[in-house]
């Protein structure tokens, strides 16, 4: 699909159309857009921002939008990508597979996005999916992390940037079976990240010898756990494994906390979003995965949490975490990525992207990652944590226990469930 110039009398045409203004963005609806077009200069490359600013992951929508702007920013003052200034446009995709479509699909066909980023609910982010595949237009998939989406929901226009669920559990059932015990409980989200994490938790816990006493199903945005911690007490298990997310999981870790049931049993959060730990430090228990953590003693991080912070002093979370570092890195490879394709050709661009290796240092992890061709996923460093007893400062909630290479914490499903559409196939896409 190809497009003419967007015009300056469109671009403010409508009420929900909106243009920036001096280094901040006016609202009129629930489109924000920030506009760095001049008269006369190149076409400006056009990113649309699919972001929940509500539901289950809302807190976690905002904060990964901080990174792919801050991403963005640093883009534009350098003098943008191959001559031309990056625009965003952004609308609430509510944690809704059936809003995140209609955005889409908006996105493309009327606002002529040239990419889109975004997404914490994996069925947000394969509704998404489905539309960009429909135009061929390239999706980065910041902070999913089902393994779906690596897996039998893959697509030749997406990318995967989050560690999944396979991941995460790669890195701590074995040793949680050898060193804790065998009798497991799995607390499950009922959607799709949750269903396909606690498969992938209860398939790698049972080759380690486990038994899996029970799956327990979670409604999504439950907040009264009550019927379920009873089950816990009853059942006695050695290791409960959660596979829940937002603002579910700080519900559940607070009556978890009020029960003291972790004194009981041992706890095995698949993942911990750092939006979902801000503000309720005195809940967060257990062993837990993540992909980045802002104290981490690496190269650049130090200047990250810097650069982040001069550009967002009044965000409601001081320091980034996962989530915003998910969004900064898919932003930034992305752009990097149409610089060294010479454009924004979709075919271009994915060839630019499949097996591209990002160095450890500029990754700001232990090792090196990659785009794995044939998933699309980000191979990358996996951290296993837990509250810190003895914090720094008021950030310092983490104690970082470990660090698992990407060849150890590899999904090794997700190629066998993965067909990518061949580039024969693929509607070109450039704008």
């Amino acid at each position: 699909m190809s497009s003419s110039g967007i015009s300056r009398r469109r671009a403010m045409q409508g009420s929900l159309m909106a243009a920036a203004l001096a280094g901040g963005a006016t609202m009129f609806g629930p489109w924000k857009h920030n506009r760095v077009w001049a008269q006369g200069a190149a076409k400006p490359i056009k990113l649309g921002l699919t972001c929940d600013a509500s539901g289950q992951y809302g807190a976690s929508g905002q904060d990964d939008l901080l990174g792919m702007r801050l991403a963005i920013d640093e883009f534009n003052a350098r003098g943008g990508v191959l001559g031309r200034k990056v625009e965003w446009i952004t609308t609430d995709t509510e944690t809704n597979p059936a809003t995140a479509t209609r955005v889409a699909e908006r996105f493309i066909a009327q606002e002529q996005c040239a990419f889109l980023i975004g997404a914490v609910h994996s069925g947000v982010a394969n509704a998404i999916t489905q539309v960009a595949a429909k135009y061929g237009t390239i999706y980065m998939n910041t902070n999913s992390s089902a393994p779906s989406e690596a897996g039998e929901n893959c697509s030749r226009i997406k990318f995967v940037w989050d560690g999944n669920g396979t991941n995460f559990s790669k890195a701590a059932v074995k040793n949680a079976v050898e060193g804790i015990g065998k009798r497991w409980l799995l607390l499950t989200n009922d959607y799709v990240w949750g269903h396909t994490t606690s498969a992938s938790t209860k398939a790698l816990a049972e080759a380690a010898g486990a038994q899996i006493i029970d799956n327990l199903l979670v409604p999504q945005n439950t907040r009264d756990f009550t019927s379920y911690l009873l089950k816990v007490q009853q059942l006695k298990p050695d290791v409960v494994a959660t596979a829940i997310g937002g603002d579910d999981i700080k519900a559940l870790r607070q009556q978890i906390t009020d029960l003291r049931l972790e004194e009981r049993t041992a706890w095995i959060n698949n993942q911990q979003d750092w939006p979902d730990i801000w503000g309720a430090p005195e809940s967060l228990f257990g062993v837990f995965g993540t992909t980045w953590y802002h104290k981490l003693k690496l190269p650049g991080v130090d200047d990250f949490v810097k650069r982040w912070q001069a550009a967002f002093p009044k965000s409601p979370i001081p320091v980034p975490g996962n989530v915003s570092y998910n969004g900064y890195m898919a932003t930034r490879e992305l752009l990097r990525a149409v610089d060294r394709a010479g454009g924004t050709n979709n075919g271009k661009v994915i060839r630019a992207l499949e097996g591209h290796k990002m160095p450890a240092a500029e990754r700001m992890q232990h090792f090196d990652a990659h785009i794995d061709p044939a998933t699309h996923q980000v191979q990358q460093t996996i951290y296993l944590a837990r509250r810190n007893a003895k914090p720094a400062d008021k950030t310092d909630l983490y104690e970082i226990l470990s660090q698992t290479t990407p060849a150890n914490a590899l999904d090794d499903a997700a190629p066998t469930k993965c067909r990518l559409a061949p580039f024969e196939q693929l509607p070109t896409y450039e704008m």
